[in-house]
């Protein structure tokens, strides 16, 4: 096997067995020590929080500066890389602990908290557009929400809404991470016996929707997911794979300085291309040729093309290499408020949404000069950080509390 193969893929597999969920096996069933928490898994959720928040006011000024003007892709990948290896390190050791019968309850517990949060989300993010097409004179405000057959049929709209079907501007990555967490039971059993097992099949899928132009269908008809979850479920996987190494105590990232290099060197090529392309767009009008070749690779987000998935993976790994996890970076007061932000990562995103239709409605209808746009990106930035404290703080306050309760039960026996 290549000596740069990820020593996750080539010390995860043989020697290794899947958990049995059986009685007998529960006797004999070893501990599991608890995995320490990646702080940079935190750290750049809620740095991709932030800027999903400010790509998603259009005409932004501050989206010249967010991921995707140094990169072919965005913060949705980064969300949605480190949500499979959040989740392979939350029930990879649950599976391995407790066997696939919890790990299973404690995914479907977590589906109906993101089902349930997307739904309110929803009727919120209704309210509000609704409110602002009848209330001010835009009558395109209600077609660029994507809420038009809302306002035109809401009870049809409201089922294909429940049924996750019906997505608009802006809901459409809960829905995306739902699908993705509903097969993770059977990613667990495959990376339980060798991450191949996981990475082929999902791979396998991804070429096959890449060749074939397999697409999910959504409503109204002829709409399709703009996160197509046969593809996307690849960048998931790999994520996972990641993730469940840890679990197993498993080095993946290999200390290879070629490696090392060539990935800080595609993200640095691919960082300069775009910031031309970004200074291009704002002074002319005319694309270069390699914008011209690239652009409808690197425009294919729907379907992830593998062009944003090269491009991310190298920015990854790049990261990886440059930011370890004794980094002196993640102990900065910034650095703490975004790892607020990524351990709350649900409500901070909820609140991303309102915050994003607000600032577009404000922008839209009243001034969207340099100032307004500033003035709504720090009270939107700061707000999402102040509910990370408070959420992370909250938290901390019920643990020590529970804990303070189980000491004196023991204390009084």
């Amino acid at each position: 096997m290549d000596a740069s193969m990820p020593l996750a893929l080539r010390n995860v597999g043989g020697s290794s067995r899947l958990p049995d969920t059986g009685k007998e096996a529960t006797a004999a069933r070893q501990p599991v020590r608890p995995v320490e928490r990646d702080l940079r898994l935190d750290f750049f959720r809620g740095l991709s929080l932030l800027f999903i928040f400010i790509d998603h006011i259009p005409g932004n000024f501050l989206s010249n500066v967010t991921l995707h003007s140094v990169a072919f892709s965005d913060a949705a990948e980064v969300f949605v890389f480190i949500s499979g290896c959040a989740a392979a390190l939350a029930y990879g050791h649950l599976f391995q602990s407790k066997g696939l019968p919890i790990a299973t309850v404690h995914i479907y517990h977590r589906i109906w908290h993101l089902y349930v949060a997307h739904i309110f989300i929803f009727a919120v993010y209704a309210a509000m557009v609704s409110y602002s097409v009848f209330a001010l004179p835009n009558p395109s405000y209600a077609e660029s929400s994507g809420i038009a057959e809302f306002v035109s049929d809401p009870r049809v709209s409201l089922g294909e809404a429940l049924l996750l079907r019906f997505q608009p501007q802006y809901m459409d990555i809960l829905p995306l991470y739902i699908v993705l967490l509903a097969g993770f039971p059977l990613v667990l059993v495959g990376l339980a016996r060798h991450p191949l097992l996981a990475l082929i099949p999902s791979g396998a899928l991804y070429v096959l929707t890449q060749t074939l132009g397999w697409e999910t269908p959504a409503y109204p008809e002829g709409h399709m997911w703009f996160f197509n979850p046969l593809a996307w479920q690849f960048l998931f996987i790999i994520g996972a794979v990641v993730g469940y190494s840890k679990v197993r105590g498993v080095q993946w990232l290999p200390r290879s300085n070629w490696l090392a290099g060539s990935a800080m060197t595609t993200a640095g090529v691919v960082a300069v291309i775009n910031l031309s392309w970004m200074v291009r767009s704002n002074f002319t009008d005319k694309p270069d040729l390699l914008f011209t070749a690239l652009a409808p690779y690197v425009s294919d987000k729907s379907n992830l093309d593998p062009v944003r998935l090269a491009s991310f993976l190298a920015l990854a790994l790049a990261a990886a290499y440059l930011v370890r996890t004794d980094s002196e970076v993640l102990s900065t007061r910034p650095a703490k408020w975004l790892i607020a932000c990524g351990q709350n990562s649900l409500h901070i995103f909820c609140l991303g949404i309102l915050l994003a239709v607000l600032g577009q409605f404000v922008l839209t209808n009243y001034d969207d000069g340099l100032a307004m746009q500033t003035i709504v990106d720090l009270v939107g930035a700061s707000l999402m950080i102040g509910l990370g404290l408070l959420v992370a703080w909250y938290k901390a306050e019920t643990h020590d509390h529970h804990a303070h309760a189980r000491t004196a039960v023991v204390a009084s026996r």
